[in-house]
């Protein structure tokens, strides 16, 4: 009796698991989401902008100043932000730089949640961002004048120093400058981060 040999025939056989190139090409084309980071950032120049106008309006200092002639007689004299045009600018520039961020935050938000017009919003970003790195920058330095001059004071125009005597209002005022800065330096890259996500969805 001939025996017959039968081949055993898989029930699967094992499938290609080739990723197509479309796939490769749709993965590697994915970019990074500058969205949340754009939401982070403005939250970020909210706190700062807010901390900055709080530190500016708290540095009122009284102390005793003698009276110049008559170095025995002390009067009382206050130092304050609104006794110098430029410093409220400087709140006035801050104050609103803050409530710009507060609703470029909400727009960026409603960007991530429905991207439907994100150019828009985008194009909008890129422009207003740079007008408040001026406006921030003008305040900055404005008060940043100010500061230097009761820091060192100007001898050639007789004009003397008065944070060796107001010491707290100098630290205070300093202190407001400095968060300034680190606020004009957001909108710098927040108006790059605008700019560059904008062209790349322009591009694609």
């Amino acid at each position: 009796m001939a025996s017959t040999d039968k081949t055993a025939v898989p029930l699967s056989s094992p499938k290609s698991e080739a990723t197509p190139p479309s796939a490769v090409a749709a993965a590697a084309k994915s970019p990074f989401n500058y969205s949340f980071v754009d939401v982070a950032l403005r939250v970020l120049l909210f706190a700062a902008t807010l901390t900055s106008v709080v530190v500016m309006a708290t540095s009122k200092e009284t102390e005793l100043v003698p009276v110049p002639g008559f170095p025995l007689i002390r009067i009382q004299l206050q130092a304050k932000f609104n006794h110098s045009p430029a410093l409220v600018y400087f709140i006035a520039a801050l104050s609103v730089t803050g409530f710009y961020s507060i609703i470029t935050a909400l727009a960026s938000l409603s960007i991530v949640l429905n991207p439907t017009y994100s150019k828009t919003f985008l194009l909008f970003f890129a422009f207003f961002d740079v007008v408040f790195v001026g406006i921030v920058a003008s305040a900055t330095g404005a008060a940043g004048a100010v500061g230097y001059i009761g820091l060192k004071g100007n001898t050639h125009v007789g004009w003397t120093k008065i944070c060796n005597v107001y010491d707290k209002f100098c630290r205070y005022t300093a202190s407001s400058l400095a968060l300034s800065l680190f606020a004009a330096i957001l909108l710098v890259l927040l108006s790059m981060i605008s700019t560059f996500t904008l062209y790349k969805k322009i591009r694609d």
